[in-house]
Parts: C-alpha cells; structure tokens; sequence
C-alpha cells in the first residue's frame, strides 16, 4: 500500500525469514558462523539459542543458502512428535525411501538411516540434521537423537546435529537424564537481542534492500524504536511497518516518534508514553514535596518560637509597646552565693546531703565520713587536685573552693562537675585563680 509512495520495491519490514534482509550484527555473524562450524566440521551436537524473534529462523534460511555441495541437510521446523515420526521424518527430508511395513519400527528405521549415511560418507557426502523449535522435544526423541550421533566410523561422526531453540532448550539440556546428551555438544551459542546502535543500522539496511533511496525514519524514532522494542529484530520490523503506514496515512514522507509511539500502542495494545515522562513526573512529584516543606517550615504551627512570637505579639498589643529584646539577668558573684547559702557550706551538711544521695546516713561529730561511707557499703575517694579532674569523675563531691584574691572564702558543698563549672565561672575571680580540693578535705593546693 506504501510502497510507491516511499519509492520501496518491497515491503522492507515482512516478518517472514528472508535470508536477503539478514543483517549481519556481531551477535548473527558469530551464531552464523557456529552453525557453519557443525557443517563443515565432525562432530556431536552445535546448540543455538536466543529469545523470541531475535532472528534464529532467519540465520537457519541463511545458513541453507550457503550450504556447501558436499552437504546434506535435513532440516526440522516442528519437532513436536513421537520417536518413530521424527525418524521418519528424517528419511523424508533426506529423501530416504522407507517402505509401509517399517514406518512404526524404531530398529528398521534406525537401521534404514544407518545404512543411508554409510553410503553417504563413501560417496564423500556430509549429512547435517537442523532441528528448529527444538525446546519442543520431548525427552524420549532427545534420548533418541543422542543415540543417532552413535552412527560413526572410526575416524568420525556420520550424522552432525544443530539444535536451534529458546532459552528453555538449555534447562531441557541441564536435566540430570540428559547428561549423556549434553556431554556431546560441541559448540554453545546464545543469540542476544540487538544493540541500539545495530537497531538504528538494521533498519536502515532493510530499508535499502528494499529499495529506499534516503532516510525515512527520523533519527529520533530510531531511538524510540530501539526502546519500545529492545532490539528484538521481530518486534522492529512490526513496529516500522506499522510506523510506515502510519506515516502514508497522514501523507507524511518522514516517519516521526509520535508515529513510532502510536505504532507500538497499536502492536502492544496499551498506550506507549513518551521516555521523559517517568522523569518528568518524578521531578515534578520532587519540586512539589520541596514547596510543600518550605511552605510548613515557613508556618511552623507546633514550633516553640512561632508560639512565643504570636504570644510576644499579643502582649505588645495588649501593653501597646514590644519589648525590643530580652537581656539576661547578670549571673551572681560568688560573694553573693556564699551569703544565700551560709548554712549549707559548712563540711558537715556538704556530707550529709553527698551520702543521702547514696541512701547512706552521715552522723556528725562522730568518725570521719569516709569511714562513715565505708560502713554503709561504699567506697570513698580523697584527692587533690583541679577542676578539670573532678569532672572527669562526673560524681558530686563536696569540694573546698579557694578564693586567691581575697581574704579565704571557704565552701563544703555538693556539686556535680556541672554545678561546680557554674559556679566558677560565675565567681569575679577567672578559673585560673582558683584550687580544688575534692572530698574529705586537706589544704587546697595552689595552682
């Protein structure tokens, strides 16, 4: 219907197997060559595989046109059939003769194939069985192959066996009964789809051996072509036929992706989006969950300072002034503390409170307080030294803080290595001017 109107002779994108469109990418010419490696050399078996359409059909018609004259073929298209029919189907393809009474007896069958392909090797002549769809054998007609490779000379094999089929051939071969079978194969290929790069050249070649003298397909639904059918050889000549007649439907001589695109809807039946949009929505799914938490970090209804900014902002307009900052009191001077706490820094009342923390009892004027600990099942700990090694016990301790400029000030008190930090660092005096001494007393030793 298109042909004339895109200068074609032919329809470039037939799916029938026509040795004349074979395109040669790295993947056919290897498996081309092994199937020409089985003919030519003696030996077991020559396995072929490759998914659905990947052009297997099309590499056997090739390899028929290029069968060399000392060669005969018998090629199998539909080996879904009992022992003694697929002996006889042999003989037809060899062009054996095989009379009525021996059609339904294996061993005059067999006998009759022996016989054939012994005159056969005196006459220089190779036999070669192809057995295409062979995925579709059953064990008992696998079993009886193998033992057709048992007709041999001394020197050779006179029936060599290519099997050709889908991935499912390889778990028949891999069964444990078929062991024995699967020891003899010689040569192992498994046909992969195409690349893009041979996507975008085998469409091209078919439509130059069709007669097409430019560039129909856009370089853009070659792509797309590659990416809906992933280089299975069927699925583009189905697609660019259908792309071709799109495009004449229109009066378009320029086959476009949209064209392509609604192609393959109409061979998949389901609709083919565009390969952005994935990304596109993902980006857009992304640029719409980052405005949303802009959006509520700006709102913050459960945060802390939202709330005391809308309390701050009530008060203003309740008092008609807004406080413009708050300053935090000045810390006390240690002068002060040790007035406000007069009665609790004196050494008896700092170990009272440090052993009532430890549920322990501390009696006063009585025997000094780290025996009074060790009575109660404690232990006790008397050291000299700074501030900087009472935090690293991170314990509260009664400590004796001196004072170097001033007259001797002098506290027993409880204190964490927090607390006791707080309240040098709240003194007049720096850090530096002061010496801890931890526990049950001695001088405090100066640093």
């Amino acid at each position: 219907m298109y042909l004339t109107f895109f200068g074609l002779n032919e329809k470039p994108f037939a799916i029938t197997p026509d040795p004349r469109y074979l395109y040669l990418s790295e993947r056919h010419a290897e498996a081309l060559a092994h199937l020409l490696y089985g003919i030519n050399e003696a030996g077991g078996f020559v396995q072929l595989t490759g998914e659905v359409g990947t052009g297997k059909t099309t590499i056997v018609r090739s390899l028929l046109a290029q069968t060399p004259k000392n060669a005969e073929i018998a090629l199998i298209l539909n080996p879904r059939m009992t022992a003694p029919e697929f002996l006889l189907t042999i003989c037809e393809e060899l062009g054996i003769g095989v009379p009525d009474a021996a059609c339904g007896s294996l061993k005059d069958l067999v006998d009759i194939l022996s016989d054939y392909l012994l005159r056969a090797h005196a006459r220089g002549k190779r036999v070669v069985l192809v057995v295409d769809e062979a995925q579709n054998l059953s064990p008992d007609v696998l079993e009886q192959v193998r033992l057709l490779t048992n007709l041999e000379t001394n020197t050779q094999k006179l029936l060599q066996i290519i099997l050709i089929g889908q991935p499912e051939l390889r778990e028949l071969l891999s069964r444990n009964e078929l062991r024995q079978l699967a020891q003899r194969i010689t040569g192992r290929y498994h046909l992969n789809p195409l690349s893009h790069d041979e996507t975008v050249a085998y469409v091209r070649h078919r439509l130059r051996v069709a007669g097409a003298t430019s560039d129909i397909f856009a370089p853009a639904a070659l792509n797309e072509a590659f990416r809906l059918s992933h280089g299975v050889p069927r699925v583009i000549n189905v697609i660019c036929d259908r792309a071709l007649l799109g495009a004449y439907s229109l009066d378009r001589h320029r086959v476009t992706t949209n064209l392509v695109r609604a192609a393959a809807a109409e061979v998949f039946g389901r609709r083919c989006t565009p390969h952005w949009l994935p990304w596109a929505l993902t980006a857009g799914i992304a640029v719409l969950l980052g405005i949303a938490t802009v959006t509520l970090w700006n709102l913050q209804p459960w945060s802390t300072r939202s709330g005391a900014a809308r309390l701050s902002r009530g008060e203003a307009a309740f008092t008609g002034a807004a406080p413009a900052a708050v300053t935090p009191a000045p810390a006390p001077h240690l002068a002060e503390l040790l007035a406000q706490h007069a009665a609790e820094t004196d050494t008896d009342s700092a170990f009272a409170r440090l052993l009532a923390l430890w549920g322990a009892k501390y009696q006063a004027n009585s025997t000094d307080p780290c025996s009074q600990a060790t009575q109660q099942g404690l232990e006790c700990v008397i050291e000299r030294g700074s501030f900087g090694q009472l935090r690293l016990y991170n314990r509260p301790a009664p400590a004796r803080v001196t004072r170097w400029c001033s007259p001797r000030s002098t506290t027993s008190r409880r204190a964490s290595s927090s607390a006791a930090h707080a309240a040098l660092a709240s003194a007049s005096c720096r850090t530096s001017g002061w010496a801890i001494s931890s526990c049950c007393g001695g001088r405090p030793a100066r640093r």
